[in-house]
């Protein structure tokens, strides 16, 4: 049998300082062997490494290439795969293509793939871990105006969490086949779920049906003037997805929320407090503002007391700390995510988040903000709520429904969220018309109120992956929760099924 010889034996002088990097080509070449005499180990190392932890580039493309033959259900052997290597310049100085012989004809044992496998992805590990650390140090030892410590602190977290999330420091470019198998991953799951969801149902039935769920990776901006209802529709639907919180195990093997999800809240404008007093009032169905003053019947405080002892096991967490910078934001969330678990995060409100750096404009400064949530949401790959408010032209307007224009400060708001959403409540202007009781006009206004009352809009103002139009609810004032409307057709046909 013909002998493997390491490939570091081979390297030039130069090259030495890369090869005291921490690596194991014996290794590598034991994996690659015994994937190549049997296919279904595959399915055993799959899980722990992927092409990019290993050492050896050509290494890496021959594991890509078995892998791409297999999940296609084909062959991979030194006879199959040797075509896609007649022009690789790499695998000819190894001696051509009979390197892949070679490598099937000294496995050794397929029994020890897993340990093999392990011993690579560790090593690609320190690898990375060995760079992060030399990068830190660098960046460290310049002593400059420009060079925030703090800010380094931030960026040395957010890639140690990378390589401690995705066992890999930055991602690259990714073929296309990757990112498709992806696509079509998310597509399946959303046929294989009841009701057809892709993404997290936010337990408002007409919502869900117009956005199909939050979306991993997906920036929503929720916005309204004041008393629309923002902060009452975020609790709301952040109640909702931790009060459905399962866990088990995921389509794609990895244990985490099946139904619901961990939800993260940073309430920069309310207290941690009064914010769990609103979902208290939604929950035991009191009035909030008899929580607020204690003034409840005994009946009334008995289920409070009950909706409060319900409630502890819900998988929400709030920060109320003030003007968080948007850097400060992101390392807290990434916390979460590692300690808790995260699978929604709502931010109330965007004007309130301050910039990572002082900029010489308010534009700039909420273009950076935007800019840090989007890159929040890819970098966690969950689905982020930034509530915003609008400018003050809605006042002016005879028709008070929002618009994408009315977004406040600036455009890069709309133009870096995936969906942007306007929070309406006409009954609140038209309230504010009532006309005196002996007027003609009080019998229309008062008609036109019946119609309104207990009624609410969502306008879908933008949407990159779905349609725009309204979304229909029920407000209840008194407990400061919206709902799924029953429709007309609904009620006749008494399906109060909601």
């Amino acid at each position: 049998m013909n002998e493997i010889r390491p490939l570091g034996d081979s390297q030039p002088a130069e090259a030495a300082e890369v090869n005291q990097q921490p690596h194991n080509i014996e290794a590598e070449q034991a994996l690659l062997g015994a994937l190549l005499v049997n296919n279904d180990v595959f399915d055993k190392i799959t899980s722990i490494v992927k092409d990019i932890h290993f050492f050896d580039p050509v290494h890496a493309r021959i594991f890509e290439t078995i892998s791409t033959r297999i999940q296609k259900n084909a062959l991979a052997s030194p006879v199959t795969i040797k075509a896609f290597f007649e022009d690789d310049e790499g695998l000819a100085e190894l001696g051509g293509p009979s390197y892949l012989a070679r490598l099937a004809g000294a496995s050794v044992s397929v029994f020890a793939a897993r340990d093999y496998a392990q011993m690579i992805y560790d090593m690609a590990i320190r690898r990375d871990l060995m760079a992060i650390g030399d990068e830190i140090s660098d960046k460290a030892s310049l002593v400059e105006v420009s060079s925030d410590p703090a800010e380094q602190i931030v960026e040395a977290e957010q890639r140690l969490y990378a390589l401690s999330e995705q066992g890999q420091v930055d991602s690259g470019f990714q073929s296309f086949l990757k990112a498709v198998t992806g696509a079509v991953n998310i597509t399946n799951q959303a046929y294989q779920r009841d009701g057809g969801l892709a993404g997290v149902s936010t337990g408002l039935t007409d919502m869900d049906g117009t956005l199909g769920g939050l979306h991993p990776s997906d920036l929503l901006i929720l916005a309204g003037r004041p008393s629309m209802g923002k902060t009452s529709l975020a609790t709301n639907i952040a109640f909702n997805i931790a009060k459905a919180y399962k866990k088990g195990l995921k389509a794609d093997g990895t244990e985490g929320a099946v139904e619901g999800g961990v939800v993260g809240f940073y309430s920069l404008e309310m207290s941690a407090e009064q914010l769990a007093s609103r979902i208290l009032s939604e929950a035991a169905e009191i009035n909030s503002h008899a929580i607020r003053s204690g003034d409840m019947t005994e009946e009334e405080f008995r289920r409070f007391v009950e909706a409060a002892k319900q409630l502890e096991t819900c998988p929400l967490f709030i920060d109320d700390t003030p003007a968080l910078p948007i850097s400060q934001l992101a390392a807290r969330a990434r916390r979460l995510k590692r300690t808790h678990g995260l699978d929604v995060l709502i931010i109330d409100y965007l004007q309130l988040v301050r910039p990572a750096t002082a900029k010489d404009s308010r534009v700039n400064e909420v273009s950076e903000i935007t800019q840090g949530m989007k890159a929040i949401a890819k970098e966690l790959e969950i689905p982020v709520i930034a509530l915003s408010q609008l400018s003050r032209a809605v006042e002016s307007r005879d028709d008070k429904r929002p618009q994408l224009s009315d977004l406040r400060e600036s455009g890069s708001i709309e133009q870096d969220a995936d969906v942007v959403m306007f929070v309406y409540r006409e009954e609140y202007y038209h309230e504010r018309l009532k006309p005196g009781e002996d007027s003609p006009d009080f019998m229309e206004w008062q008609e036109k109120m019946g119609r309104l009352h207990g009624k609410a809009e969502v306008v879908i103002g933008k949407q990159r992956h779905g349609p725009i139009g309204t979304v229909e609810l029920s407000f209840e004032g008194q407990f400061t929760r919206f709902g799924n409307l029953v429709k007309d057709w609904q009620a006749n046909a008494g399906d109060r099924d909601f």
